[in-house]
């Protein structure tokens, strides 16, 4: 049975009875009377009862209107769909595609109105090594004149990037026949392909049947190792000089064995990208250091020109104060002479005019730290580049291993002169340098190790468990690394980023850094989910992904769809206070996008849970009364 009626006066009758306070959305925060009376195509009366059947009502008459109707005809089965069912089947059919973006014109129609840009010149850097995307991209300034095609030097300096910072713009990706090769967002506002985002995403694309998606976001990955000698954080401007954790292998692997139509060529041309960015972005100086493990290491200049202003403002307040006493000190003179504005003393840092290497030491850590992808972390706070991490490590591991594999089971054992055993020969010398470096047989667990203090950090993050999702634990220490992950980690929501115990060390007063408790983060539950799996650990695994997806649907369920960036897994809320808010909470009548990686969350876990725990989730039982 269906509703049928005028778009528009329904909306406003319903917004003016339920959404009491104006947000254009159907919450628990409002004080409706959370029921609406509407009329059936057969005439009869029928009313919508609570908040979430009123909310996916106001949903699908916003989808309605978007098609350019005026009247609706709305099945009640939608109104009243399972929770996990329309959340998947929103994913599925309306959000990625909306967080799709092409660089052509087809995508510049779309993407114009770059929000990041500085001024109303839209950028476009191109690589000089790419003939191809210089042409087509010239070829477009005419149609778009506010469009600005700039081709980089074939030598990128981290001087020539600094000298752009004032001048941001995006960086090209690949073009096929004519058009550019597609890529997933993290999230409704960005235009550009991020580093890490892309994989997870991938894992939701091939389950949702969107094999396209994912290999083409591999072949943008192998377009950025070729243009511009790694996988960028995000292909901006800025990014230039820093990568991101290293999944290609497993995106690699992942596409293929979904769809082996693809091709053996595209495989063997991908896996030689694959293997030269091994080679010269991670196992060269300065990621690769001298006991043979690696480490994060963003080159650059001066301030990270992407924060938001203000974020290091205790950090340059103490150097410029310490910089005027060594300046006072120097002087020797009776009276102190009149400090510096702050303004003033960071245009001479930034210009060059004050020497300050503490200083520069500060922002290599804090490059570094966003290249980890763990923007940020009170683990990797100013320690980041002197530091053996037990995530790119594991991920390194995760690439020899999947090289052997490709190789041994597609190539005959041998490609580019090397046999598969050649990189299963690397994994295991890998896995024994972290085993002897890393394991900590006292606290159950793996810790980055620092190799200039020689001492592992003691930090308990869920990055300690990656080498439950790479596969380089062996099976009595992997059962192990049970009690303190479970202990330490684990909240009603989720796994947090970061121990309780961890937060209680944090200075009085400090900013709350949003990779840390009390947050919790899409990719660190799918590999943990995934590492559980590898062992056998069902139980386990099946209670930590109710804990997540549960977390996810109550709040789609209470907050009008919402699917946002990040949550607060101790208190179960999209209602994060750190640094950077949270992306995918401000719509209007219905988010279409979500959030990429928590929007893969959700597909990955309903792939792994139990049929009887999904009838659960529907009731959103609580998981403390399961578990």
């Amino acid at each position: 049975m269906n509703f049928k009626g005028n778009i528009e006066n329904t909306l406003q009758q319903l917004l003016t009875q339920e959404d009491t306070d104006g947000d254009k959305k159907i919450t628990i925060e409002d004080k409706g009377s959370k029921a609406f009376k509407i009329i059936l195509e057969n005439g009869d009366f029928y009313t919508i009862k609570g908040t979430y059947h009123l909310s996916n009502f106001l949903q699908e008459l916003a989808l309605e209107k978007a098609l350019g109707k005026t009247e609706a005809s709305i099945p009640l089965s939608k109104i009243e769909e399972a929770p996990t069912a329309r959340i998947s089947r929103m994913i599925k059919d309306y959000f990625w595609n909306d967080l799709t973006r092409t660089l052509d014109a087809e995508g510049f129609r779309k993407s114009l109105g770059d929000d990041k840009a500085e001024d109303t010149t839209q950028r476009l850097y191109v690589p000089a090594t790419d003939q191809e995307g210089i042409s087509y991209y010239q070829g477009l300034q005419q149609q778009f004149p506010q469009l600005d095609v700039v081709v980089l030097p074939k030598e990128i300096t981290p001087e020539y990037v600094k000298s752009i910072n004032e001048k941001p713009g995006v960086l090209a990706l690949a073009l096929q026949d004519g058009k550019g090769v597609p890529f997933v967002v993290p999230g409704g506002r960005f235009n550009e392909m991020y580093g890490w985002d892309s994989y997870f995403e991938g894992i939701g694309l091939i389950l949702d049947g969107r094999i396209d998606l994912a290999k083409a976001m591999v072949d943008n990955f192998c377009y950025q190792i070729t243009h511009y000698g790694k996988i960028l954080n995000a292909n901006r401007s800025y990014y230039l000089t820093r990568t991101q954790p290293p999944f290609l292998s497993s995106f690699i692997r992942e596409v293929y064995e979904a769809d082996p139509s693809v091709g053996k060529e595209w495989l063997e041309h991908v896996l030689k990208v694959a293997i030269q960015e091994y080679e010269t972005v991670w196992m060269q100086a300065p990621r690769h250091t001298e006991n043979g493990l690696n480490r994060y290491y963003a080159q650059g200049i001066g301030i990270p020109p992407e924060t938001e202003e203000g974020h290091f403002e205790e950090v340059l307040s103490a150097f410029k104060e310490q910089s005027d006493a060594e300046v006072y000190a120097e002087q020797s003179r009776s009276t102190k002479m009149h400090s510096e504005t702050k303004k003033e003393f960071i245009r001479k840092y930034q210009s060059g005019e004050i020497k300050a290497p503490k200083l520069d030491t500060y922002f290599t850590h804090d490059r570094s730290l966003r290249e980890s992808g763990h923007d940020t972390s009170w683990r990797l706070d100013n320690v980041c580049a002197d530091l053996n991490v037990v995530d790119l490590n594991s991920l390194l591991y995760k690439y020899e291993i999947d090289f052997g594999y490709l190789i041994d089971t597609y190539f005959k054992g041998e490609f580019e002169e090397c046999h598969g055993a050649y990189w299963f020969a690397k994994a295991q010398e890998r896995a024994q340098r972290m085993h002897a470096l890393m394991w900590n047989e006292e606290r159950r667990q793996y810790f980055d190790y620092n190799f200039k203090s020689n001492k592992q950090t003691y930090f308990e993050s869920a990055s300690n468990y990656m080498p439950l999702w790479a596969g380089l634990v062996d099976a009595t220490n992997a059962k192990k690394m049970l009690h303190p992950l479970l202990q330490e980690l684990k909240e009603k929501g989720g796994i947090a980023g970061s121990s309780r115990k961890m937060n209680d060390q944090v200075p009085e007063g400090a900013v709350q850094r949003q990779w840390d408790y009390p947050n919790g983060w899409a990719p660190h539950q799918m590999m943990i989910w995934r590492g559980l799996k590898n062992y056998g650990f069902e139980e386990e695994m099946q209670g930590l992904i109710y804990r997540w997806l549960w977390m996810i649907t109550k709040n789609a369920v209470d907050y009008n769809g919402t699917i946002p960036e990040k949550y607060d897994v101790a208190a179960c809320t999209h209602k994060v206070y750190a640094e950077y808010g949270n992306v995918g909470t401000e719509f209007d009548y219905i988010t279409t996008s979500g959030f990429g990686w928590m929007n893969a969350s959700y597909q990955y876990g309903l792939s792994l849970l139990t049929s009887d725990l999904r009838n659960k989730l529907d009731l959103l039982i609580d998981p403390d009364l399961l578990f």
